[in-house]
């Protein structure tokens, strides 16, 4: 009886001890490594297709994940692979590849998996957007720990990743766990004595483990060095003024001459197969989008009322006023709304429903709540949430996921198919901006524009839409610079060597711009990491005085 005491005296106090467990003890930045450099680089197989008995995997150096499905006779796939994880597509008409979408926490990665033997089909999911990790070093920073409160954030040692924005931060005796609302990765750790177990998994399935130990000295992130191809076009200064940090963080610098790639260049370990964070460069991807739902006939005209395309939930915002914010109104940055970016503006009037209604439950109530500052089509002021209507509206009109929509019509006319799009809390694609597009997609993109949608002489997009995108229909007023603004494209006038050089733009927070100089025949691209520090325009800097006196007149 005695040694039962004792035995259960002990196991109360060791129970004590996990539970005594303090997140003030952990709060700290941690590190450890990665066990190789490409464990999130997936390879997806669908075989068996036909059988009526079909797989899907994913698998690094191991398979991750070995699911059974059954398909159907219409080409179009639905898998539910894993708890939040979904991969949907279609079977091309030639049967030689299948074109769809992993969605995993807010992003939707495209997958283009080519028929290889038999009836398999694999492509490759590069979950954290780059082709393999340039640094095995991971950090973990633990804050604001109290009780079992806390705050974790992963930061991998390649920078070119993103970043993650997690949430959901539990703890249960001396296992936390908490996931990333972008990439839907899991992550579950282990308290121990000075260190710290941590477990990344896709739904349920281990990807990796990792052993974190106290960090004891600064964090090393990124500075890697990039293997160029020669370009046609030489700019010696602007590359040196880059290699010295004098044009901070710029990624990538692309320029096409009459449809021809004459200079092409990556800094910061960034190369043309890494997708790239376009922000709100992508609203006029969104654009193109809603231009091709108008030459499809999917709706009649731009000045058909937003509330002929919203569920019957939303007419009750519906006013005499709002009535009249039609599709070209939302275009052209002017609904009247005031859900309107004041971060532009150095000097805000009022609070930004803009800072608000991203992270509501229901953005469109969010967006359809605030109140009218203005008449539509007359005040342009900038914001995402004149998009993010565009967004519902033309999900409202396709018959298929918006996103297959985009595919099909746009990127596969284009053959882009390494590219994500984020959706919002409602797993639509987000039409105020996020897509990540390589730096040479995004010129491809800009050559159609520039030859008025067409693309290897295949028509996209109608020449009318075009001229109208392009289009300066007014100023936006909370811009330092009072730009005048088309169909979700920017307009901006340059001077080089006494002339004046008109540029039709997209443009991203952090430095993602797309220039089409129609006069000049020509579409450049510039990339950047510049997003806390001031430095988001600074690719117009490098447009003016290290591009454009170089290419010929």
């Amino acid at each position: 009886m005695r040694f039962q005491n004792t035995v259960l005296f002990f196991l109360l106090l060791l129970i004590l001890s996990v539970n005594a467990q303090q997140m003030e003890e952990y709060t700290h930045p941690w590190e450890g490594k990665i066990e190789n450099s490409k464990i999130f680089n997936f390879t997806v197989a669908i075989k068996n297709l036909q059988s009526g008995d079909a797989t899907f995997k994913i698998s690094n150096n191991q398979s991750i994940i070995d699911y059974r499905f059954k398909t159907n006779a219409n080409g179009q796939i639905n898998i539910p692979f894993a708890e939040n994880l979904l991969f949907e597509g279609t079977v091309a008409p030639n049967k030689k590849e299948i074109n769809g979408f992993i969605k995993s926490g807010l992003l939707l990665y495209h997958l283009k998996l080519r028929k290889v033997k038999n009836d398999s089909f694999v492509g490759i999911w590069n979950i954290l957007m780059v082709d393999e990790q340039k640094s095995q070093k991971f950090f973990l920073s633990i804050e604001n720990g109290s009780g079992n409160d806390y705050e974790a954030y992963p930061v991998f040692g390649d920078n070119r990743f993103t970043g993650t924005w997690c949430s959901n931060f539990k703890k249960q005796n001396s296992h936390i766990a908490f996931n990333d609302v972008k990439t839907g990765l899991l992550f579950k750790g282990e308290l121990l004595n000075n260190k710290i177990q941590l477990g990344i998994f896709l739904g349920s399935h281990l990807i990796s483990e990792i052993n974190l130990t106290k960090s004891t000295i600064d964090w090393k992130i990124g500075g890697f060095n990039t293997d160029n191809k020669k370009s046609i076009l030489q700019l010696v200064e602007m590359e040196s003024l880059i290699s010295k940090d004098s044009l901070l963080n710029t990624h990538g610098v692309l320029i096409s001459r009459n449809g021809k790639l004459i200079y092409e260049k990556y800094f910061d370990g960034y190369n043309e197969n890494i997708p790239h964070d376009m922000r709100s460069a992508s609203k006029s991807i969104s654009s193109a989008i809603v231009g091709i739902a108008k030459d499809q006939l999917l709706f009649k005209n731009v000045d058909q009322s937003i509330f002929a395309f919203l569920p019957a939930k939303y007419q009750t915002h519906k006013d005499s006023l709002k009535a009249k914010i039609d599709i070209q109104s939302l275009l052209t940055m002017s609904s009247g709304l005031d859900a309107i970016d004041y971060g532009v503006n150095a000097n805000p009037k009022s609070p930004a429903v803009e800072d608000n209604y991203q992270m509501a439950e229901d953005m469109t109530t969010a967006i359809l709540s605030a109140t009218m500052i203005n008449r539509p089509n007359t005040n342009a002021n900038y914001g995402s949430a004149n998009p993010y209507l565009l967004g519902v509206a033309m999900d409202s009109l396709v018959s298929e996921p918006l996103e297959i929509f985009i595919d099909r019509n746009l990127f596969q006319k284009l053959d882009i198919s390494n590219y994500i799009i984020q959706s919002d809390l409602n797993g639509r694609p987000y039409f105020g901006g996020g897509m990540y597009l390589t730096s040479r997609d995004m010129l491809k993109f800009g050559e159609l524009y520039l030859s008025k949608g067409k693309w290897n002489s295949q028509r996209i997009l109608s020449k009318k839409w075009i001229e109208s995108s392009f289009e300066n229909y007014r100023v936006l007023e909370n811009t330092k610079d009072k730009n005048g603004y088309g169909y979700l494209w920017w307009h901006h006038t340059y001077k080089v060597n006494g002339k004046s050089i008109k540029s039709i733009e997209a443009r991203g927070a952090g430095g993602q711009y797309i220039f089409v100089i129609p006069t000049l025949k020509t579409v450049v691209v510039i990339t950047s990491g510049n997003y806390r520090n001031g430095k988001t325009q600074q690719p117009e800097t490098i447009f003016e005085k290290y591009i454009l006196p170089f290419v010929p007149n």
